[in-house]
């Protein structure tokens, strides 16, 4: 997963802290997905789902281009 994050980072032409959270992210969701598998019941897999999409979200939201042309 680390080459999933490298690229964003490429593409988002930032370093730093944001790269350190992208990590962060990209490594909770790679245990949360791995926990997903494993995850028999349903009020597990519902928590665990739900914090894969505010994962996605911030992902989303860190993948926007910056403003005043900053990309």
């Amino acid at each position: 997963m680390p080459a999933i994050g490298f690229d964003l980072n490429v593409r988002l032409g930032r370093g730093g802290a944001v790269s350190t959270v992208i990590e962060n992210l990209l490594a909770r969701k790679q245990q949360l997905v791995e926990q997903l598998d494993k995850a028999q019941a349903v009020e597990e897999r519902d928590r665990i789902e739900h914090q894969l999409e505010q994962i996605n979200t911030a992902l989303d939201f860190l993948d926007r281009p910056e403003p005043n042309g900053g990309h």
